[in-house]
Protein backbone atom coordinates (compact mmCIF):
# COMPACT_ATOMS: atom_id res chain seq x y z
CA UNK A 1 0.00 0.00 0.00
CA UNK A 2 1.12 3.20 -1.26
CA UNK A 3 0.30 6.71 0.42
CA UNK A 4 0.15 9.86 -2.01
CA UNK A 5 0.80 12.66 0.73
CA UNK A 6 3.92 12.14 1.81
CA UNK A 7 5.69 15.07 3.27
CA UNK A 8 8.20 16.97 0.64
CA UNK A 9 11.42 18.19 2.47
CA UNK A 10 11.64 21.71 2.94
CA UNK A 11 13.45 23.38 0.29
CA UNK A 12 15.23 26.71 0.41
CA UNK A 13 14.60 29.10 -2.45
CA UNK A 14 15.42 32.57 -3.66
CA UNK A 15 11.78 33.73 -2.40
CA UNK A 16 13.00 32.69 1.47
CA UNK A 17 16.25 34.84 1.21
CA UNK A 18 14.82 37.59 -0.40
CA UNK A 19 12.39 37.49 2.35
CA UNK A 20 14.87 37.04 5.42
CA UNK A 21 16.52 40.12 3.60
CA UNK A 22 13.59 42.50 3.30
CA UNK A 23 12.64 42.11 7.10
CA UNK A 24 16.48 41.88 8.05
CA UNK A 25 17.33 44.90 6.19
CA UNK A 26 13.57 46.56 6.76
CA UNK A 27 13.56 46.77 10.28
CA UNK A 28 17.08 48.09 10.65
CA UNK A 29 16.08 51.11 8.06
CA UNK A 30 12.98 51.47 10.16
CA UNK A 31 14.46 51.71 13.59
CA UNK A 32 17.48 54.06 12.00
CA UNK A 33 14.51 56.61 10.73
CA UNK A 34 12.39 56.59 14.04
CA UNK A 35 15.72 57.42 16.01
CA UNK A 36 16.11 60.11 13.32
CA UNK A 37 13.19 61.61 13.71
CA UNK A 38 13.14 61.07 17.45
CA UNK A 39 16.30 62.80 17.83
CA UNK A 40 15.83 65.80 15.74
CA UNK A 41 12.04 66.54 16.56
CA UNK A 42 12.79 66.31 20.61
CA UNK A 43 15.69 68.44 20.39
CA UNK A 44 17.13 72.01 18.44
CA UNK A 45 20.47 70.93 19.35
CA UNK A 46 20.91 75.13 19.92
CA UNK A 47 22.87 75.98 22.66
CA UNK A 48 23.82 79.36 21.56
CA UNK A 49 23.04 81.12 18.43
CA UNK A 50 26.01 81.99 17.45
CA UNK A 51 29.16 80.03 18.98
CA UNK A 52 32.13 82.61 17.38
CA UNK A 53 30.40 85.41 19.29
CA UNK A 54 29.60 83.46 22.32
CA UNK A 55 33.62 82.47 22.50
CA UNK A 56 34.46 86.15 22.13
CA UNK A 57 32.56 87.03 25.24
CA UNK A 58 33.47 84.37 27.63
CA UNK A 59 36.38 85.92 29.20
CA UNK A 60 33.75 89.55 29.95
CA UNK A 61 31.31 87.66 31.43
CA UNK A 62 33.33 84.99 34.01
CA UNK A 63 34.74 88.47 34.79
CA UNK A 64 31.55 89.37 35.34
CA UNK A 65 30.24 86.80 37.57
CA UNK A 66 33.37 86.52 39.79
CA UNK A 67 32.69 89.93 40.65
CA UNK A 68 29.41 89.87 41.03
CA UNK A 69 30.35 86.24 43.31
CA UNK A 70 32.60 88.15 45.48
CA UNK A 71 29.38 90.71 46.60
CA UNK A 72 28.23 87.59 49.14
CA UNK A 73 24.80 87.99 47.29
CA UNK A 74 22.90 84.71 47.10
CA UNK A 75 19.88 83.28 45.73
CA UNK A 76 17.42 80.89 47.19
CA UNK A 77 14.70 79.50 44.51
CA UNK A 78 11.88 77.28 45.32
CA UNK A 79 8.59 76.51 43.29
CA UNK A 80 6.07 75.14 45.18
CA UNK A 81 1.98 75.39 44.87
CA UNK A 82 2.08 77.53 41.86
CA UNK A 83 4.02 79.88 43.05
CA UNK A 84 8.25 80.85 42.35
CA UNK A 85 9.38 82.52 44.99
CA UNK A 86 13.40 83.72 45.16
CA UNK A 87 15.02 84.51 48.03
CA UNK A 88 17.92 87.02 47.45
CA UNK A 89 20.13 87.35 50.41
CA UNK A 90 23.82 88.66 51.85
CA UNK A 91 25.87 86.92 53.50
CA UNK A 92 24.57 86.80 57.49
CA UNK A 93 20.74 86.54 55.82
CA UNK A 94 20.39 89.89 55.33
CA UNK A 95 17.70 90.62 52.26
CA UNK A 96 18.62 92.40 49.36
CA UNK A 97 16.29 95.13 47.45
CA UNK A 98 16.01 94.45 43.33
CA UNK A 99 14.28 96.78 41.22
CA UNK A 100 13.67 94.09 38.61
CA UNK A 101 13.66 90.19 39.26
CA UNK A 102 13.41 87.85 36.34
CA UNK A 103 13.18 83.77 35.84
CA UNK A 104 13.59 82.22 32.81
CA UNK A 105 12.27 78.65 32.58
CA UNK A 106 14.27 76.31 30.23
CA UNK A 107 13.45 72.59 29.10
CA UNK A 108 17.15 70.96 29.02
CA UNK A 109 15.49 69.47 25.90
CA UNK A 110 13.08 71.45 23.40
CA UNK A 111 11.57 75.01 24.49
CA UNK A 112 7.99 74.80 23.52
CA UNK A 113 7.29 74.79 27.16
CA UNK A 114 10.00 77.72 27.85
CA UNK A 115 8.37 80.38 30.21
CA UNK A 116 9.57 83.58 31.53
CA UNK A 117 8.53 85.32 34.85
CA UNK A 118 8.43 88.22 36.10
CA UNK A 119 9.10 88.16 40.05
CA UNK A 120 7.15 90.48 41.99
CA UNK A 121 9.07 92.10 45.54
CA UNK A 122 6.74 90.75 48.94
CA UNK A 123 9.40 92.24 51.18
CA UNK A 124 12.52 91.38 52.91
CA UNK A 125 14.62 90.35 49.99
CA UNK A 126 11.89 87.69 48.64
CA UNK A 127 10.39 88.01 45.59
CA UNK A 128 7.24 86.05 43.97
CA UNK A 129 5.39 85.37 40.53
CA UNK A 130 2.27 83.03 40.55
CA UNK A 131 2.92 80.31 37.56
CA UNK A 132 1.95 76.74 37.58
CA UNK A 133 5.40 75.02 36.67
CA UNK A 134 5.03 72.26 35.41
CA UNK A 135 6.73 69.00 36.91
CA UNK A 136 9.70 67.33 35.32
CA UNK A 137 13.46 68.98 34.94
CA UNK A 138 14.47 72.62 34.26
CA UNK A 139 16.81 74.88 33.69
CA UNK A 140 16.12 78.20 35.32
CA UNK A 141 18.41 81.60 35.03
CA UNK A 142 17.44 84.01 37.28
CA UNK A 143 18.56 87.46 36.91
CA UNK A 144 18.40 90.52 39.43
CA UNK A 145 18.63 94.23 38.45
CA UNK A 146 19.02 97.53 40.37
CA UNK A 147 19.77 100.66 39.29
CA UNK A 148 20.58 99.64 35.72
CA UNK A 149 23.42 96.70 36.74
CA UNK A 150 22.71 93.01 37.71
CA UNK A 151 23.35 92.14 40.95
CA UNK A 152 22.68 88.75 40.99
CA UNK A 153 22.63 86.30 37.59
CA UNK A 154 22.82 82.81 38.41
CA UNK A 155 21.13 79.57 36.76
CA UNK A 156 20.72 76.16 37.96
CA UNK A 157 19.19 73.43 37.32
CA UNK A 158 16.14 72.07 38.95
CA UNK A 159 13.39 68.79 39.39
CA UNK A 160 10.05 70.02 40.29
CA UNK A 161 8.19 66.94 41.32
CA UNK A 162 4.77 66.63 42.23
CA UNK A 163 3.21 69.97 40.55
CA UNK A 164 1.06 70.38 37.87
CA UNK A 165 0.87 68.19 35.07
Amino acid sequence: MTTQSEKRPFVFTGWHMLTIMVLFFGTIITVNFTMAYLASSTWSGLVVKNTYVASQEFNGKAAGIRAMLATGIKGKLEVKDGVIRYHLTMSGDEPVIADKVTAHFKRPVGEHQDFVAELQSVGAGVYEAPHEVLHGHWIVEVMAVRDGQTIMHEANRIAVIGEAK
